[in-house]
């Protein structure tokens, strides 16, 4: 790529593959690894979004360890629906609090506390809270290593409506 090319790429400030710069040292990356923290407090990790769905972003290519899986943590206020969209890879998502259901492909499927979603890669889909409270899950996808090998086909067909819900203004993810 281009050296101006390269810079203007990476004003963009989104990483979602680490480079490997320098000399290609095994040893030496190895080590940077295994001196990365081993423990990701989710405390320290803002909420970001709002103000129908938050997400925090626990695992991503840019903390500079883990290329090959993306984790975040995400609620949705009751009555709210995500956006429509559908991407190549697989994701999982485990629910931690509360209930809903998801339209993947046109068919409904109910999930709640407990229980693990799983969204076919190429499926459109969306996500719905059902219960009084929040829905929390946690989601795992194999986002970066799609990405690294080209498959960035990801399509947002509906937006989620990012209207506040009222009664829930005030809602914050750490209350």
């Amino acid at each position: 790529m281009p050296e101006k090319v390269l810079e203007e790429w990476e004003k963009k400030g989104r990483t979602h593959l680490r480079g490997l710069i320098g000399d290609y040292d095994l040893k030496e990356e190895r080590k940077r690894l295994r001196e990365l923290p081993r423990i990701i407090k989710s405390s320290q990790i803002p909420w970001k979004g709002g103000p129908r769905m938050f997400n925090k972003m626990l695992l991503q290519p840019k903390g500079g360890g883990i290329q090959t899986v993306f984790a975040h943590l995400k609620d949705f206020l009751p009555g709210t629906e995500s956006q429509i969209h559908g991407h190549q890879n697989d994701a999982m998502m485990y629910v931690l609090q509360g209930a809903g259901y998801d339209v993947q492909d046109g068919e409904k499927i109910e999930w709640q506390s407990g229980d693990l979603a799983i969204i076919r890669g190429g499926t459109v889909h969306q996500h719905f809270c059902t219960s009084d409270v929040p829905a929390r899950v946690l989601i795992f996808k194999p986002k970066p290593l799609f990405m690294f090998a080209n498959l960035i086909y990801q399509e947002l067909v509906v937006p989620a409506n990012k209207d506040p819900l009222p009664g829930w203004e005030s809602y914050s993810p750490e209350d």
